[in-house]
């Protein structure tokens, strides 16, 4: 056994027409988060620091729905939320309908430590914010014009849009993605994280699958795991804690992270899925049934990964 982490920046029907200027800058977030990841473990960090920390990251770019890149609710606003999750201890904490917060993910770490709770949600999880001292911004600073944009797009095509679906036929200007990450650190400790801006044209008040825990996120002694996707599909097929399951209840001759994974995710109608999970053996899965999910992994044992699509999965982007 040995650290392993893995993280996502969506998946969803991702074009092969999407042109550079839109996917390196994406690629290169991936690329930055990966060494912090890479650094901090083999630096002695634990899971949980480091799974914060690459999903601040994540959330400070404004190529992610998530933190600043976050998409607009049908009412032009923005309703963050997060999660994280210990494995070992099973603690966790998540947040949802943020508007001020600019990591959302860091918020939902302080529930989780400094609270008899495990989810807050709009006013309360606001008050409690400005409670902790923690950044916050005025709402202006994470709505953009191209968000502003996209949601202009789907109001007129009248449906609400996912991740890097495309509102209208070419445009590949408006794609942006759910943020995960899953870490084990030398220690043998797991843990999750993941972060969201929602769905484009979402009802104000529509909460997805990031928050609730077993969907989006969950980590136990087995593993970690963080999705992204379609929420209300996520959470009615309770995929986070499904892959968990398969390792608990596997045969005696034990079941891959791999198997498990691909298994759960097979099990969702396609195109509504990704994930990314490590398991206490070190091991790594990257799984999804939608055209491409942007991704990154390393492990101690040498492998490394930042992919979009699933020939392109040795890194080459």
């Amino acid at each position: 056994m040995g650290w392993a982490v893995a993280l996502h920046g969506g998946a969803g029907d991702i074009p092969r027409s999407l042109p550079p200027d839109r996917r390196e800058p994406r690629l290169a977030t991936l690329r930055r988060c990966l060494d912090l990841a890479t650094a901090a473990l083999r630096s002695g960090r634990a899971a949980l620091d480091v799974v914060e920390l690459v999903v601040r990251e994540l959330e400070n770019c404004p190529h992610y729905n998530a933190g600043v890149g976050s998409v607009l609710t049908a009412d032009g606003t923005v309703e963050m939320e997060a999660a994280v999750m210990d494995g070992n201890t099973l603690r966790c904490g998540a947040v949802s309908g943020l508007s001020t917060v600019v990591n959302a993910v860091s918020l939902a770490r302080l529930v989780m430590e400094k609270t008899p709770h495990i989810y807050l949600a709009f006013d309360g999880a606001e008050a409690f914010a400005r409670e902790q001292g923690v950044e916050t911004k005025d709402p202006s600073h994470f709505i953009t014009e191209a968000n502003k944009e996209r949601l202009r797009q789907a109001k007129e095509a009248n449906r609400v849009q996912v991740d890097y679906t495309q509102p209208i036929p070419k445009d590949d200007n408006s794609r942006v993605g759910t943020v995960g990450c899953v870490a084990i650190d030398s220690a043998g400790n797991l843990a999750t994280a993941t972060s969201t801006g929602g769905l484009v044209n979402k009802m104000a008040g529509r909460i997805g699958d990031t928050p609730v825990i077993g969907a989006g996120t969950y980590a136990n002694a087995l593993c970690a795991v963080s999705a992204t996707g379609v929420g209300e599909a996520i959470i009615r097929h309770t995929v986070a804690r499904d892959v968990a399951a398969l390792l608990e209840h596997a045969p005696p001759a034990g079941l891959s992270l791999g198997d498990a994974a691909a298994r759960v995710v097979a099990g969702v109608p396609p195109g509504k899925v990704g994930l990314v999970a490590v398991s206490a053996a070190g091991e790594v899965a990257m799984a999804y049934n939608t055209t491409g999910m942007f991704r990154a992994c390393a492990t101690e044992g040498g492998r490394h990964e930042v992919a979009i699509w699933p020939d392109d999965a040795d890194g080459a982007n």
